[in-house]
């Protein structure tokens, strides 16, 4: 009943409280984006959703689109302006995601969503991560987020399918704004951001 009624309208109400709540911050965040962006303030991405369903995830625009010389994106720890290294030590990059919860492409708590390229290289019992919304927050984000490995973070994220509720929610919501203001697992390290994953790691 929860995961079929219930959470839909638990993150309703969330998502409309917090972006009441936090509307000051996200106009400040924009406007230094705006200026640092020359005007671009959101990136938009396709993202796999609920049973691989194409969406666009909205974020704030942290990186610059700087490339190399064979026309490649630089990596991403050398793309980030000194704004967005901030907001995204403060997860406020993330906020803007509460619209995609209001349009129903996401969950306030499930697996996040990550890349189509990835799906081929997923198994069997990893594209189960797929069966629910994906999540802003997740039962791997609040167990080391980009500090594990891929496999394991797909084990939690299938754990998380597996064991979906109420008061599991409560507990990942309330451990991610714990991680939030410790600011911990952002990254593997300063130097070396989260790695792609290539279907082994």
């Amino acid at each position: 009943m929860y995961q079929l009624i219930f959470k839909r309208l638990f993150d309703i109400l969330i998502a409309m409280v917090v972006l009441l709540l936090a509307f000051p911050l996200l106009l400040l965040a924009a406007l230094i984006l705006m200026y640092q962006n020359k005007g671009k303030v959101f990136f938009f991405q396709e993202r796999p959703g609920l049973h691989q369903k194409a969406f666009r995830i909205i974020k704030f625009k942290t990186m610059t689109d700087e490339k190399d010389s064979q026309g490649k994106l630089l990596p991403d720890n050398q793309r980030i302006t000194k704004a967005g290294k901030i907001i995204r030590k403060l997860s406020i990059d993330e906020l803007p995601q509460l619209i995609n919860v209001l349009n129903g492409d996401m969950s306030l708590v499930g697996p996040r969503p990550l890349l189509f390229k990835y799906i081929p290289l997923y198994s069997e019992n990893q594209l189960r991560r797929h069966n629910v919304r994906p999540g802003i927050t997740g039962w791997a984000q609040v167990n080391g987020r980009n500090s594990i490995s891929w496999t394991k973070k797909f084990e939690l994220d299938v754990f998380y399918v597996e064991n979906l509720s109420f008061l599991f929610d409560i507990k990942i919501l309330w451990k991610t704004f714990i991680k939030v203001v410790k600011t911990e697992g952002v990254n593997q390290s300063d130097a070396r951001p989260m790695q792609p994953f290539d279907g082994t790691n």
